[in-house]
């Protein structure tokens, strides 16, 4: 049992006792002990329900009959005055008499009268000719031509909200709404019950409620300011009939077939408590059978999962299918176009590397002659330069062109190796850490002038490779060339290691350097052929396709990691051969 729980238990019981002393006062006090005097009710003569004249000239409805319930269990002799609200208004400003039985709460009453508890809210409707155009809001009257009772609550709500239509003023709700129904003015507001009753009483067919809700208000007990003594017994009269069941009596008898009764908080939890029970009955019941299900769900679930495996493994062996059919397809015709570059350029390019050196040598054997011969005529030109400029630079021009001439040479193997498919000729058990120690060599002055920091870690009694060590060392020299070139400056390092990893049986050779890294979006580009970022540099992206080609053929792999600005890490995998390295 929780505090909260046994406080609200307690405070019940409290409030039960209370009111059971309460109930007890009229018989421990005599009436003649609470009070003589007789408290005079007014009222609306014409605002059934609530309040009017039956046929024999008597006043009832429900404020007449809760008004005499109260003076009954407070022991208060009470009589009636009912006639037209602007006069009876007036009869209690007067002192004629001391309450208004009922009277529709606002903020500006509320200055000039003091209210008791609600006993009830009232709603207000706009009533109109039937095919007349509904309204949405109060605020929608605006100069239209509307009828309601003088002094009501309507006429204090129309002003307060300062809507600015043309008022009507008729002496009772009956009023208003017969001069709709004769076919004048627009709409009528007046009170939904008393409306609803009006319209039946009176037969007018016509007259039709276009908005049930325009305003809902509370409606109590008023006396004048300063009178709160008689406000007090008469909110205690009416707690005492609410707590006895006398005042939902009344309600039901006058308005509860008209409009909804609120529900009493006992019987809310009554059927509240119904509910949980059945709730958890039915939880009860079904506890087992869902125990069931969720075996049968896991069951299932797995199976599905299972089967979604499978499709994606499928799916992803149709991509990778597909991508190889596109890379074939690709390559075939790459090899076309290579054949044909190769011997259209190498032809022009062996004329040039042929014919350089013997210009190359023509061009030194003449430069005495000319220089003798410069002399003797200082304003010599050649090629339309003077002497003086030119001398000397000629023969460093032909050695650039015959190093242009040996990288296109270069550029046409790397395609011709490119486009090689055949297995690799002249393959031999090699040692990888041999292999690369002898590019290592080749790239000495590179890695010099590119780190000051390069080392290298090369594993003891690696198993032998079977394959081409030349072809292997031209991967090892691609891969250093990359790495040197992606350093920013001499102070960033590149590390070679290698390793034998017996559970795959598979030599590892990894090139790691501090780089300026790979961006993420070029990851899956890098081994497209022609593919680079230094094109600018003379890059011809021809190197990591043709280093893939050869790792393939020898039936490795080449992984790559890498985090933009903080370098590369690449990692050449090759199969050992263990077998007849240990024959």
């Amino acid at each position: 049992m929780t505090p909260q729980f046994l406080i609200s238990t307690l405070s019940r019981l409290f409030c039960s006792v209370l009111l059971g002393l309460i109930l007890l006062m009229p018989t421990a006090f005599p009436a003649s002990a609470a009070t003589s005097k007789t408290i005079v009710f007014g009222g609306n003569q014409d605002y059934p329900p609530y309040e009017f004249y039956d046929k024999d000239g008597n006043p009832t409805g429900y404020n007449v009959e809760l008004m005499k319930a109260i003076g009954d269990v407070m022991g208060i002799k009470v009589k009636f005055r009912l006639g037209a609200w602007v006069e009876i208004r007036k009869a209690l400003d007067k002192g004629e008499i001391d309450a208004l039985q009922g009277m529709s709460y606002s903020d500006g009453r509320a200055r000039d009268f003091a209210f008791s508890l609600p006993h009830t809210m009232v709603n207000h409707s706009v009533f109109a000719r039937k095919g007349t155009p509904p309204v949405d809001s109060i605020y929608d009257l605006k100069g239209k031509e509307v009828a309601f009772h003088n002094k009501g609550f309507v006429h204090d709500y129309l002003v307060e909200k300062q809507i600015d239509a043309n008022y009507i003023l008729t002496d009772t709700q009956a009023s208003a709404l017969r001069l709709i129904a004769s076919g004048k003015h627009d709409y009528a507001v007046v009170a939904s019950l008393p409306g609803a009753y009006i319209i039946k009483e009176h037969k007018l067919t016509n007259v039709v409620p276009i908005n049930r809700s325009i305003a809902s208000v509370k409606y109590c007990i008023a006396v004048k300011k300063g009178n709160e003594e008689l406000l007090a017994k008469l909110n205690e009269g009416l707690a005492i009939l609410k707590q006895t069941g006398q005042y939902q009596a009344i309600y039901d008898k006058w308005l509860g077939v008209l409009e909804p009764a609120p529900v009493p908080w006992k019987k809310v939890a009554y059927y509240w408590i119904i509910s949980i029970g059945l709730l958890l009955a039915f939880l009860a019941a079904t506890l087992l059978w869902s125990r069931s299900l969720k075996r049968q769900v896991a069951i299932r679930t797995e199976a599905l999962e299972q089967e979604v495996q499978e499709r994606k493994r499928a799916a992803e062996a149709l991509r990778q299918g597909q991508q190889q059919l596109v890379q074939a397809d690709k390559m075939a015709s790459l090899g076309i176009l290579v054949s044909g570059v190769a011997h259209e350029v190498n032809n022009p390019n062996a004329l040039i590397l042929l014919n350089a050196p013997l210009v190359l040598d023509y061009v030194k054997d003449c430069q005495p002659i000319i220089d003798d011969y410069a002399r003797n005529n200082p304003d010599l030109t050649l090629a339309g330069l003077p002497h003086e400029r030119i001398t000397g630079r000629i023969q460093a021009k032909i050695v650039e062109i015959q190093d242009a001439a040996q990288k296109i040479k270069r550029i046409v193997d790397d395609l011709k190796d490119f486009a090689r498919h055949a297995e690799p000729e002249h393959t031999s058990l090699f040692d990888i850490n041999t292999t690369a120690q002898m590019s290592i060599r080749l790239l000495e002055n590179k890695i010099r002038k590119s780190s000051d920091h390069f080392t290298t870690a090369f594993a003891p009694l690696l198993p032998c490779i079977k394959g081409n060590p030349h072809r292997i060392e031209q991967v090892i020299l691609n891969l250093l060339l990359n790495a040197c070139q992606a350093l920013k400056s001499p102070s960033e390092g590149i590390h070679l290691a290698t390793e034998y990893d017996s559970e795959t049986k598979m030599i590892c050779l990894t090139i790691t350097d501090e780089g300026e890294g790979i961006a993420p979006e070029n990851m899956d580009l890098l081994l497209d052929p022609f593919f680079t970022t230094k094109r600018d540099r003379g890059g011809t992206g021809l190197g990591l396709s043709v280093s893939a080609g050869i790792v393939k053929e020898h039936n490795g792999t080449l992984e790559f990691a890498s985090t933009s600005g903080k370098g590369t890490v690449v990692t050449l995998r090759l199969p050992a051969c263990i077998e007849e390295t240990t024959t």
